[in-house]
Protein backbone atom coordinates (compact mmCIF):
# COMPACT_ATOMS: atom_id res chain seq x y z
CA UNK A 1 0.00 0.00 0.00
CA UNK A 2 3.22 2.57 1.13
CA UNK A 3 4.59 1.55 -2.61
CA UNK A 4 1.52 2.58 -4.23
CA UNK A 5 0.89 5.60 -2.26
CA UNK A 6 4.61 6.40 -3.31
CA UNK A 7 3.99 5.57 -6.71
CA UNK A 8 1.01 8.05 -7.24
CA UNK A 9 2.19 10.78 -5.05
CA UNK A 10 5.73 10.98 -7.62
CA UNK A 11 3.38 10.18 -10.05
CA UNK A 12 1.07 13.09 -9.72
CA UNK A 13 4.17 15.67 -8.86
CA UNK A 14 5.12 14.17 -12.50
CA UNK A 15 2.34 15.11 -13.89
CA UNK A 16 2.21 18.22 -12.35
CA UNK A 17 5.63 19.29 -13.59
CA UNK A 18 4.80 18.33 -16.84
CA UNK A 19 1.79 20.31 -17.02
CA UNK A 20 3.59 23.45 -15.34
CA UNK A 21 6.04 23.27 -18.14
CA UNK A 22 3.68 22.64 -21.57
CA UNK A 23 1.84 25.72 -19.61
CA UNK A 24 4.81 28.39 -19.25
CA UNK A 25 4.75 31.38 -20.57
CA UNK A 26 6.93 32.09 -23.83
CA UNK A 27 8.10 35.43 -25.13
CA UNK A 28 9.25 36.44 -28.42
CA UNK A 29 11.62 38.66 -27.21
CA UNK A 30 13.53 37.76 -23.74
CA UNK A 31 13.61 39.91 -20.46
CA UNK A 32 17.08 41.23 -21.33
CA UNK A 33 17.00 40.91 -25.22
CA UNK A 34 14.86 44.63 -25.63
CA UNK A 35 17.04 46.95 -26.02
CA UNK A 36 18.03 47.31 -29.62
CA UNK A 37 14.27 47.82 -29.53
CA UNK A 38 13.62 50.96 -27.83
CA UNK A 39 15.86 53.11 -30.85
CA UNK A 40 14.23 53.17 -34.44
CA UNK A 41 10.58 53.51 -34.18
CA UNK A 42 8.62 55.72 -36.33
CA UNK A 43 5.73 57.20 -34.79
CA UNK A 44 3.94 57.72 -38.67
CA UNK A 45 4.20 54.43 -39.37
CA UNK A 46 3.37 53.18 -36.50
CA UNK A 47 -0.28 54.93 -37.23
CA UNK A 48 -0.80 52.87 -39.84
CA UNK A 49 -0.39 49.72 -37.29
CA UNK A 50 -2.35 51.69 -35.11
CA UNK A 51 -5.59 51.67 -38.06
CA UNK A 52 -4.75 48.40 -39.18
CA UNK A 53 -4.76 46.60 -36.26
CA UNK A 54 -7.92 48.19 -34.78
CA UNK A 55 -6.58 48.87 -31.60
CA UNK A 56 -9.27 51.64 -31.37
CA UNK A 57 -11.90 49.53 -31.62
CA UNK A 58 -11.55 47.50 -28.55
CA UNK A 59 -9.11 50.11 -26.38
CA UNK A 60 -11.25 53.46 -27.05
CA UNK A 61 -12.91 54.71 -24.20
CA UNK A 62 -16.30 54.01 -24.14
CA UNK A 63 -18.79 57.35 -24.35
CA UNK A 64 -16.53 59.64 -26.05
CA UNK A 65 -15.74 60.30 -29.63
CA UNK A 66 -11.84 60.74 -29.85
CA UNK A 67 -10.92 57.30 -31.09
CA UNK A 68 -7.35 58.03 -29.69
CA UNK A 69 -8.53 58.08 -26.32
CA UNK A 70 -7.48 54.60 -25.20
CA UNK A 71 -8.91 54.43 -21.41
CA UNK A 72 -10.40 50.97 -22.52
CA UNK A 73 -13.37 49.39 -20.40
CA UNK A 74 -14.98 48.26 -23.35
CA UNK A 75 -17.00 44.94 -22.29
CA UNK A 76 -16.61 41.84 -24.56
CA UNK A 77 -19.38 39.12 -23.57
CA UNK A 78 -18.52 35.68 -24.73
CA UNK A 79 -19.51 31.83 -23.68
CA UNK A 80 -16.66 31.90 -20.89
CA UNK A 81 -17.35 35.66 -19.49
CA UNK A 82 -16.97 38.85 -19.89
CA UNK A 83 -13.79 40.03 -21.10
CA UNK A 84 -12.71 43.95 -20.57
CA UNK A 85 -9.87 45.67 -22.44
CA UNK A 86 -7.63 47.40 -20.86
CA UNK A 87 -6.45 50.98 -20.92
CA UNK A 88 -3.53 51.41 -23.28
CA UNK A 89 -3.10 55.02 -23.19
CA UNK A 90 0.52 56.07 -22.27
CA UNK A 91 -0.61 56.85 -18.55
CA UNK A 92 2.52 55.38 -16.21
CA UNK A 93 0.27 53.72 -13.89
CA UNK A 94 -3.32 52.65 -15.35
CA UNK A 95 -1.51 52.19 -18.67
CA UNK A 96 1.01 51.06 -20.35
CA UNK A 97 3.58 53.98 -19.91
CA UNK A 98 5.67 52.40 -18.52
CA UNK A 99 6.07 49.68 -21.04
CA UNK A 100 9.20 48.56 -23.33
CA UNK A 101 8.95 47.95 -26.86
CA UNK A 102 9.83 44.24 -25.75
CA UNK A 103 6.51 44.35 -23.61
CA UNK A 104 4.43 45.39 -25.97
CA UNK A 105 6.00 42.60 -28.41
CA UNK A 106 5.31 39.84 -26.17
CA UNK A 107 2.38 40.83 -25.57
CA UNK A 108 1.26 40.87 -29.14
CA UNK A 109 3.22 38.05 -30.70
CA UNK A 110 2.79 35.55 -27.90
CA UNK A 111 0.30 36.87 -25.22
CA UNK A 112 2.50 37.08 -22.57
CA UNK A 113 2.28 40.08 -20.02
CA UNK A 114 5.47 42.00 -18.49
CA UNK A 115 4.68 40.13 -15.34
CA UNK A 116 5.06 36.69 -16.98
CA UNK A 117 1.41 35.61 -17.12
CA UNK A 118 -0.98 34.24 -20.20
CA UNK A 119 -3.08 37.24 -21.70
CA UNK A 120 -6.56 35.66 -22.67
CA UNK A 121 -6.99 35.29 -26.73
CA UNK A 122 -9.97 37.94 -26.26
CA UNK A 123 -6.60 39.83 -27.28
CA UNK A 124 -6.01 38.59 -30.93
CA UNK A 125 -2.59 38.01 -30.23
CA UNK A 126 -3.27 34.70 -32.23
CA UNK A 127 -3.21 36.99 -35.31
CA UNK A 128 -0.71 39.72 -34.11
CA UNK A 129 1.79 36.49 -33.85
CA UNK A 130 2.46 36.57 -37.51
CA UNK A 131 3.24 40.66 -37.78
CA UNK A 132 6.53 42.20 -38.14
CA UNK A 133 8.61 43.24 -35.11
CA UNK A 134 9.27 46.66 -36.42
CA UNK A 135 5.91 46.96 -36.68
CA UNK A 136 5.55 46.38 -33.16
CA UNK A 137 8.33 48.68 -32.77
CA UNK A 138 6.61 51.49 -34.80
CA UNK A 139 3.25 51.10 -33.21
CA UNK A 140 4.84 51.89 -29.91
CA UNK A 141 6.46 54.61 -30.79
CA UNK A 142 2.99 55.95 -32.23
CA UNK A 143 1.36 54.78 -28.82
CA UNK A 144 3.84 57.11 -26.83
CA UNK A 145 2.37 60.49 -28.71
CA UNK A 146 -1.18 59.71 -27.15
CA UNK A 147 -2.41 61.31 -24.37
CA UNK A 148 -2.10 59.59 -20.79
CA UNK A 149 -5.82 58.70 -19.69
CA UNK A 150 -6.38 58.05 -15.98
CA UNK A 151 -8.65 54.83 -15.10
CA UNK A 152 -8.12 51.41 -15.18
CA UNK A 153 -10.54 48.99 -16.64
CA UNK A 154 -12.33 46.85 -14.21
CA UNK A 155 -10.98 42.92 -14.07
CA UNK A 156 -12.45 40.04 -16.57
CA UNK A 157 -15.36 38.53 -15.19
CA UNK A 158 -14.47 34.56 -16.08
CA UNK A 159 -16.32 31.77 -15.20
CA UNK A 160 -14.29 28.52 -13.64
CA UNK A 161 -12.03 26.57 -14.93
CA UNK A 162 -11.41 29.22 -17.73
CA UNK A 163 -10.99 31.91 -15.21
CA UNK A 164 -7.74 29.76 -14.44
CA UNK A 165 -4.85 31.57 -16.36
CA UNK A 166 -1.94 28.65 -16.48
CA UNK A 167 -4.44 26.68 -18.16
CA UNK A 168 -4.19 29.06 -21.51
CA UNK A 169 -0.79 27.78 -21.83
CA UNK A 170 -2.30 24.32 -23.08
CA UNK A 171 -4.69 26.11 -25.34
CA UNK A 172 -1.75 27.87 -26.97
CA UNK A 173 -0.25 24.52 -27.65
CA UNK A 174 -2.78 23.65 -30.04
CA UNK A 175 -4.17 27.12 -31.22
CA UNK A 176 -1.40 29.77 -30.73
CA UNK A 177 0.56 30.13 -34.76
CA UNK A 178 3.67 32.04 -34.35
CA UNK A 179 4.80 31.65 -37.91
CA UNK A 180 5.60 35.24 -39.98
CA UNK A 181 3.45 35.99 -42.62
CA UNK A 182 5.90 35.90 -45.80
CA UNK A 183 5.62 36.81 -49.36
CA UNK A 184 4.78 34.70 -52.24
CA UNK A 185 6.89 35.75 -54.89
CA UNK A 186 4.70 34.20 -57.40
CA UNK A 187 2.24 36.77 -56.58
CA UNK A 188 1.39 40.88 -56.49
CA UNK A 189 3.10 43.01 -53.83
CA UNK A 190 -0.40 44.46 -53.69
CA UNK A 191 -1.39 40.73 -52.84
CA UNK A 192 1.66 39.72 -50.69
CA UNK A 193 0.52 43.65 -48.63
CA UNK A 194 -3.29 42.48 -48.55
CA UNK A 195 -2.23 38.77 -46.96
CA UNK A 196 0.05 40.84 -44.46
CA UNK A 197 -2.38 43.08 -43.46
CA UNK A 198 -5.74 40.91 -42.88
CA UNK A 199 -4.06 37.53 -42.06
CA UNK A 200 -1.91 39.53 -39.19
CA UNK A 201 -2.36 43.03 -38.34
CA UNK A 202 -6.20 43.49 -39.44
CA UNK A 203 -7.17 39.98 -37.48
CA UNK A 204 -10.23 39.43 -39.63
CA UNK A 205 -10.62 35.81 -39.11
CA UNK A 206 -10.62 36.54 -35.28
CA UNK A 207 -14.67 37.46 -36.01
CA UNK A 208 -15.36 35.92 -39.31
CA UNK A 209 -14.33 32.46 -38.09
CA UNK A 210 -16.65 29.79 -36.24
CA UNK A 211 -15.06 28.20 -33.09
CA UNK A 212 -15.22 25.14 -31.53
CA UNK A 213 -15.92 24.33 -27.67
CA UNK A 214 -12.94 25.69 -26.17
CA UNK A 215 -12.69 28.97 -28.34
CA UNK A 216 -10.05 27.99 -31.04
CA UNK A 217 -10.64 28.69 -34.70
CA UNK A 218 -11.96 25.83 -37.83
CA UNK A 219 -9.56 25.82 -39.66
CA UNK A 220 -12.23 24.47 -42.20
CA UNK A 221 -14.35 27.50 -41.72
CA UNK A 222 -11.29 30.21 -41.40
CA UNK A 223 -13.26 33.62 -42.97
CA UNK A 224 -16.50 31.76 -43.39
CA UNK A 225 -18.30 33.40 -40.79
CA UNK A 226 -20.35 32.16 -37.86
CA UNK A 227 -22.70 32.93 -34.25
CA UNK A 228 -21.37 36.30 -33.09
CA UNK A 229 -19.58 35.10 -29.81
CA UNK A 230 -21.15 38.25 -28.27
CA UNK A 231 -24.68 36.54 -29.12
CA UNK A 232 -25.31 39.48 -31.05
CA UNK A 233 -26.31 37.32 -33.81
CA UNK A 234 -24.33 36.00 -37.26
CA UNK A 235 -20.95 37.69 -38.65
CA UNK A 236 -21.21 37.04 -42.72
CA UNK A 237 -19.11 34.77 -44.53
CA UNK A 238 -16.40 36.90 -46.41
CA UNK A 239 -14.64 34.12 -48.39
CA UNK A 240 -15.39 34.46 -52.23
CA UNK A 241 -18.32 31.68 -52.07
CA UNK A 242 -21.92 32.21 -52.99
CA UNK A 243 -22.64 32.78 -48.78
CA UNK A 244 -19.94 34.98 -49.13
CA UNK A 245 -18.76 37.45 -51.24
CA UNK A 246 -19.04 35.90 -54.50
CA UNK A 247 -20.78 38.23 -56.20
CA UNK A 248 -18.34 41.45 -54.68
CA UNK A 249 -15.79 43.09 -56.79
CA UNK A 250 -12.46 44.26 -55.37
CA UNK A 251 -13.77 47.44 -55.68
CA UNK A 252 -16.95 45.98 -53.75
CA UNK A 253 -14.94 44.93 -50.53
CA UNK A 254 -12.54 48.06 -51.07
CA UNK A 255 -15.28 50.77 -50.82
CA UNK A 256 -16.82 48.49 -47.78
CA UNK A 257 -13.47 49.27 -46.04
CA UNK A 258 -13.59 52.78 -46.74
CA UNK A 259 -16.83 53.84 -45.96
CA UNK A 260 -18.96 50.70 -44.52
CA UNK A 261 -21.74 50.97 -47.57
CA UNK A 262 -22.34 47.53 -49.54
CA UNK A 263 -22.97 47.06 -52.77
CA UNK A 264 -26.48 47.16 -52.08
CA UNK A 265 -26.38 50.40 -50.47
CA UNK A 266 -26.79 49.18 -47.10
CA UNK A 267 -24.19 50.30 -44.29
CA UNK A 268 -22.06 47.88 -42.18
CA UNK A 269 -23.89 48.52 -38.31
CA UNK A 270 -22.18 47.12 -34.99
CA UNK A 271 -18.66 46.23 -34.31
CA UNK A 272 -18.17 46.54 -38.12
CA UNK A 273 -18.79 49.86 -38.18
CA UNK A 274 -15.89 50.33 -35.39
CA UNK A 275 -13.69 48.51 -37.72
CA UNK A 276 -14.79 50.68 -41.00
CA UNK A 277 -13.26 53.83 -38.76
CA UNK A 278 -10.02 52.48 -38.46
CA UNK A 279 -9.69 50.49 -41.90
CA UNK A 280 -11.17 54.44 -43.45
CA UNK A 281 -8.02 55.63 -41.74
CA UNK A 282 -5.54 53.65 -44.39
CA UNK A 283 -4.69 54.79 -47.34
CA UNK A 284 -6.72 53.24 -50.41
CA UNK A 285 -3.61 51.22 -51.72
CA UNK A 286 -3.83 49.57 -48.94
CA UNK A 287 -7.94 48.72 -48.54
CA UNK A 288 -7.39 47.68 -52.20
CA UNK A 289 -4.71 45.20 -51.34
CA UNK A 290 -7.03 43.77 -48.37
CA UNK A 291 -9.80 43.32 -51.03
CA UNK A 292 -7.29 41.41 -53.79
CA UNK A 293 -6.58 39.00 -50.74
CA UNK A 294 -9.83 38.21 -49.85
CA UNK A 295 -11.01 37.82 -53.14
CA UNK A 296 -8.01 35.01 -53.59
CA UNK A 297 -9.41 32.81 -50.87
CA UNK A 298 -10.65 29.79 -50.86
CA UNK A 299 -14.56 29.95 -50.95
CA UNK A 300 -15.81 28.07 -48.55
CA UNK A 301 -19.29 27.24 -46.59
CA UNK A 302 -19.25 28.06 -42.64
CA UNK A 303 -21.82 26.42 -40.64
CA UNK A 304 -25.50 26.63 -41.37
CA UNK A 305 -27.07 29.82 -39.92
CA UNK A 306 -30.28 29.48 -38.14
CA UNK A 307 -33.44 30.30 -39.50
CA UNK A 308 -34.85 34.10 -38.46
CA UNK A 309 -37.36 34.05 -35.53
CA UNK A 310 -40.91 35.08 -36.94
Amino acid sequence: MKRTLSALVALAFAGFGVFWWLTSPVRAVPLDGGAALETGGDAERGAIVFNAGGCASCHATPGQTDRKLLGGGLELKSPFGTFVAPNISPHPTDGIGTWTVADLANAMLRGVSPEGTHYYPAFPYTTYAHAKIEDIRDLMAYLRTLAPVEGKARAHDISFPFNIRRGLGLWKQFFLDTTPVKNDAARSPEWNRGKYLVEALGHCAECHSSRNPIGGIVASERFAGGPDLEGHGWVPNITPSAKGLASWSKGDISELLSTGFTPDYDSVGSSMADVVRNTGALAKSDRDAMAEYLKSLPPRDGPARPPKKN
